[in-house]
């Protein structure tokens, strides 16, 4: 028998990709055709506001006006509050897996397994996780860089979505470099991060020893910045509340902690975020007393809004940047700009002088800093 070259093979898969993707087309066609990936409604933004078994009363403020939606910039704000507002006043589908799932999967059966990348996966969520409420997403992974063997990861939790005070915010410890983890777990059966709306940043304070859980926090200010901090972090009871920010109405914050005993900024931590109680403002928070207290500035005024992308620093001198992005008024028509605001002072004053070619080369001279370039 004759075998095919490798030209002939190669043209054989071709022609069966080709046939695949013909195959997929028409299915995904026939399973909207059947209502599989239904569009919503137009009328979907007039729909009354009702609660579900879905949304949580109490991420919802108190008779909240659905018309407010765009004036207080709910339909911009990334955090899970604010998705459950829109869900709420009909803005947006909730309640419901992903219409897309089962194609999802179906696409996935196809490809080569297994897909693994790295050593073993390690399952964060140990204990009894049962019930409606499992999901977690957005992790947020720190190791102390005075003992790499403890590793600390918080995440937002769906746990305890129906908690009293509710408790969206979780974390796992590792004692032993990542090897395994423990979920924290209070004797109320939830996280010791209650009052909580997840969003998670994770710092760790080398000149104080302790660990910080940063998130969305009813407790500051309704929907201010702030968390829980310890020197044991495997011991949910050791866990203590604190504020960064009191506000209303923040969103998507990011942090940094100057850990360089070397530097003239040593033990100065740094909280950027969105301000949605003016519209969106990018600010900055810092600490020159291991987080007792917090002064604050302005980068960027609510319009253009400039979203915060992340704050670090340079290990080397203290130096501390904000990346933003100029969203161009939102959705997907307007341009995009990047933005980085730098600080050379412990965080009293900053500059946005970074654009065009000298931003692309300063973020790789960064990159490369971290050992990321």
């Amino acid at each position: 028998m004759k075998k095919k070259s490798a030209s002939q093979s190669a043209f054989f898969n071709l022609r069966v990709l080709i046939g695949l993707s013909v195959v997929l087309a028409g299915a995904v066609l026939a399973l909207i055709g059947f209502g599989t990936f239904p569009a919503p409604p137009a009328s979907m933004a007039q729909t009354r506001p009702t609660f579900t078994q879905f949304v949580n009363p109490l991420l919802i403020p108190p008779g909240f006006d659905c018309a407010q939606i765009r004036a207080l910039g709910i339909d911009r704000q990334e955090n899970l509050r604010a998705g459950a507002i829109m869900i709420f006043c009909g803005e947006a589908q909730g309640g419901a897996p992903s219409p897309s799932a089962a194609f999802s999967q179906f696409a996935q059966s196809l490809l080569p397994s297994p897909l693994a990348f790295g050593g073993t996966d390690v399952d964060l969520i140990t204990g009894a996780d049962t019930g409606s409420h499992i999901t977690q997403s957005e992790t947020y992974s720190l190791a102390n860089p005075d003992n790499p063997n403890q590793i600390v990861v918080t995440y937002n939790d769906s746990r305890g979505v129906f908690a009293n005070p509710i408790n969206i915010s979780g974390a796992s410890v590792s004692t032993d470099g990542g090897t395994t983890f423990t979920r924290l777990t209070a004797a109320n059966g939830q996280s010791p991060f209650q009052n909580t709306f997840g969003d998670p940043v994770t710092l760790y304070n080398s000149n104080l020893g302790t660990w910080f859980a940063i998130f969305l926090d009813a407790a500051c200010g309704g929907q201010g910045i702030g968390g829980y901090k310890s020197t044991n972090p495997s011991d949910p009871t050791s866990w203590s509340h604190f504020c960064v920010h009191n506000g209303s109405f923040d969103d998507r914050e990011s942090g940094f902690a100057d850990n360089n005993s070397a530097s003239p900024f040593f033990g100065r931590m740094y909280v950027s975020w969105n301000n949605f109680a003016d519209g969106g403002s990018l600010r900055v928070r810092f600490s020159t007393d291991n987080g007792t207290t917090w002064t604050e500035r302005q980068l960027a005024p609510a319009n253009p809004f400039i979203r915060d992308v992340q704050i670090t620093g340079d290990p080397t001198n203290g130096n501390v940047y904000v990346a933003g992005m100029n969203e161009g008024g939102g959705g997907t028509g307007g341009p995009r700009s990047n933005k980085i605001y730098r600080s050379t002072d412990g965080g009293n004053s900053w500059t946005n002088t970074f654009t065009g070619a000298n931003f692309r080369h300063h973020v790789q001279w960064l990159l490369a800093t971290h050992g990321l370039g």
